[in-house]
């Protein structure tokens, strides 16, 4: 049984430095840094100096069969993550992947696959599932103390984007580069989190600005409705050109009304559920009593990306169920692949039975003509 476990960042720009440097820091009990692999020799002599002890490498497969690691993080650009994460199950790593998985569906399907036939540990970094607001929001749901859902809005629209941010890389904001915009890049996040707590939606519609205030070929603003077969339905609009921006997601159910913004949770409860008060009725204009009250939250030791780091090293050593199973970011990915296809051909695009070839084919015509 291994005592520590040894990780090897791949890819060294802004998250993963952040990674590798949670790592070096020691802010996660029983994990160490003990290798990163950085294409440009400017950024190898960047770990040098910050991580210093750590072996450093140009190339991942050299990383991966060096025996220096025994798990892998992943964050080079998303649309290498599903063959890094193939070569590193084959290697016989645990694999940890930055969002998103991949850049649509059909990538994503052979390194679950992969995952699966490995029997390593593999997680996705879908860091935003250790806030206690939205644990607390979704055991709310899956108790059943709600009622019945009706309907869920998300306005998200607080990922702003600079043009400088887009210029700051050259496969950022690209169809070849990353395969979409906030859907794929920013508020991946949120669909995750929406598909955690409220389950996959059946249908999704959208329509979607592409370059609407950016200087890009992908999509920078998006509204998109989803459709559940129990009658919830949800509207979900983000955006990276608003600024201030809001957060605020907002659930009617038959026991009332949750709002979770700024960090807060709140509970309009009814006193009786709508639906019962509603057969029992004769009143014209009568309505449910209710009483408001914030729902207590309790912040983990451990939070945002240190707080995956620390789930997985627990899965792998102690066998703990994960909190982000690698395997479950297809679905996030389902989402926002869907609300593409949607706003490019104009129709309604299932989940289930995602179209996932028929997406591919014309994403790949737009990565062959990119824009000017």
């Amino acid at each position: 049984m291994m005592d520590t476990l040894r990780f090897g960042v791949i890819g060294y720009g802004s998250i993963g430095e952040k990674h590798a440097a949670i790592l070096a820091s020691g802010q996660v009990p029983e994990a160490e840094l003990t290798a990163v692999c950085a294409r440009s020799e400017a950024r190898r002599n960047a770990v040098r100096e910050r991580c210093p002890g750590v072996e450093i490498f140009a190339d991942e497969r050299e990383l991966m069969t060096s025996g220096a690691v025994d798990a892998v993080i992943l964050a080079a650009p998303h649309g290498n993550h599903p063959d890094e994460a193939v070569s590193a199950f084959e290697r016989g790593l645990h694999v940890l992947t930055e969002k998103p998985a991949g850049m649509h569906v059909s990538q994503v399907k052979p390194m679950n696959a992969a995952a699966e036939a490995s029997g390593k540990v593999f997680g996705i970094m879908y860091n935003q599932r250790t806030d206690p607001l939205y644990a607390a929001l979704r055991r709310m749901v899956q108790s059943g103390e709600l009622g019945a859902l009706k309907r869920v809005t998300w306005i998200v629209t607080d990922w702003y984007r600079s043009q400088a941010y887009h210029r700051s890389s050259p496969w950022h904001s690209t169809w070849a580069g990353e395969g979409g915009g906030v859907l794929l890049n920013q508020s991946i996040h949120q669909l995750d989190l929406w598909q955690w707590m409220f389950g996959m939606p059946d249908t999704v519609e959208a329509r979607a600005g592409f370059g609407k205030y950016h200087d890009i070929e992908v999509e920078d603003d998006v509204t998109a409705f989803f459709q559940y077969e129990s009658g919830l339905t949800g509207e979900y609009i983000t955006s990276t050109g608003e600024t201030p921006g809001t957060n605020r997601l907002e659930i009617a159910c038959d026991m009332g009304k949750l709002v979770a913004e700024d960090g807060v949770l709140t509970f309009w409860e009814n006193d009786v559920s709508e639906r019962d008060f509603e057969r029992a009725n004769a009143e014209p204009f009568a309505r449910p009593s209710f009483k408001k009250r914030v729902i207590p939250t309790e912040k983990p030791a451990l939070s945002g990306h240190a707080g995956i780091i620390a789930d997985f090293t627990s899965a792998v050593l102690h066998g703990t169920p994960l909190l982000a199973p690698g395997v479950e970011g297809i679905r996030a990915l389902t989402i926002a692949n869907a609300a593409l296809l949607s706003a490019w051909t104009d129709r309604r695009v299932p989940t289930a039975d995602f179209p996932d070839k028929t997406y591919l084919e014309l994403l790949e015509e737009r990565m062959e003509k990119p824009r000017a």
